[in-house]
């Protein structure tokens, strides 16, 4: 599975709550540059990042891919 995408999908649900970068940033208790990267898709995604962000959105980990899989974000490139 690819998750190339997982950042776009982070900045919009960031958006739909309606905060800034720096302020999901710091709730997340991840450096704002870092959550700019991924949702530029610059970077990729560490476990312990996502279980942060995960977090913020009152989800697991696993309960935030697996939303991110039916979200329309998700395309499998090896398809």
């Amino acid at each position: 599975m690819q998750y190339s995408k997982l950042g776009m999908f982070i900045k919009s649900k960031r958006e739909t709550l309606n905060v800034s970068l720096n302020e999901f940033a710091n709730i997340a208790d991840v450096d704002p540059a870092i959550i700019c990267r991924i949702e530029n898709l610059k970077q990729g995604i560490k476990t312990d990042c996502l279980v942060k962000i995960a977090k913020v959105f009152n989800q697991t980990a696993g309960e935030f891919l697996i939303e991110f899989e039916k979200s329309g974000y998700f395309i499998d490139e090896t398809e």
